[in-house]
């Protein structure tokens, strides 16, 4: 096992973006429009979960390089009656591509909502019946000579 070799490519400007959404119970998108999570607003801190991610990508995924990033941007919004989309662009000047960084701001930012929310989508039981992070993906990537 090792990493892909990157020694002979020349660092390009490489950008990637990445989107994905969870689902939610109508009444907790309800009460994140109106300001009642208890635990502070999952949008806004789903950004800073999003950029704290794509920087820390290289140490979550064994086999990914270590990149100098110049630009993280992390957007958290509600889409529907049910459901929060999370994207992320990343830029950088690197001898490799950004999309991890891209998907882990994006799979972070969606798990921090699920974190902030999840006592308003358990059931009697304790389970999540709806709750579902769906269709994280490379939306688009960019790669300048």
């Amino acid at each position: 096992m090792a990493m892909v070799d990157v020694s002979d490519k020349a660092e390009i400007f490489r950008e990637a973006t990445a989107t994905g959404t969870i689902k939610l119970k109508p009444n907790t998108v309800n009460l994140i429009k109106t300001g009642k999570i208890a635990k502070g607003d999952p949008l806004y801190t789903a950004k800073i979960a999003g950029v704290l991610a794509a920087k820390n990508t290289c140490s979550l995924v064994p086999l990914c390089h270590p990149l100098p990033l110049t630009n993280v941007k992390v957007e958290a919004k509600i889409t529907d009656k049910n459901t929060v989309e999370v994207s992320a662009t990343v830029k950088a000047k690197a001898q490799t591509g950004v999309e991890m960084e891209a998907l882990t701001a994006v799979s972070v930012g969606l798990l921090t909502v699920w974190d902030m929310v999840k006592q308003y989508e358990k059931d009697a039981d304790g389970q999540y019946p709806t709750t579902a992070i769906e269709n994280i993906h490379v939306t688009r990537k960019l790669k300048q000579v």
